[in-house]
């Protein structure tokens, strides 16, 4: 059993193309023997952005703190505190922060993904 917090997890720059300020966090996930699920939190600068891409397993995804926008394919769509997102496999996405303060938010995954 693990019992972590996320300010005791490593903060590693997000390095992929079309990534804009963007830090991740892996407070549990394959190095501690997670055998099918891995949660990562990731932290998004205001003006920053992931990728805008797709990939071949869900994301099921939670909105902790800040607002922005989620291109689902290439509509832009509000996001905030509290919400859920499920992005399926093969959806094109993106998210954004296009507020004043940071984005942060949980992205659950397959192991074998993270």
């Amino acid at each position: 059993m693990k019992i972590t917090r996320l300010e005791e997890c490593a903060a590693m720059p997000v390095n992929m193309q079309g990534v804009q300020d963007a830090i991740k966090q892996v407070p549990i996930g394959k190095a501690d023997g997670a055998p099918n699920f891995s949660i990562r939190v990731f932290t998004i600068a205001p003006g920053g952005h992931t990728p805008h891409h797709s990939h071949d397993s869900e994301h099921l995804n939670y909105i902790l703190e800040g607002s922005g926008e989620l291109l689902d394919g290439d509509n832009p769509r509000a996001i905030s505190q509290g919400d859920y997102i499920l992005v399926r496999p093969q959806e094109k996405h993106q998210y954004r922060n296009t507020g004043s303060t940071p984005l942060k938010f949980l992205c659950m995954v397959p192991t074998d993904y993270e």
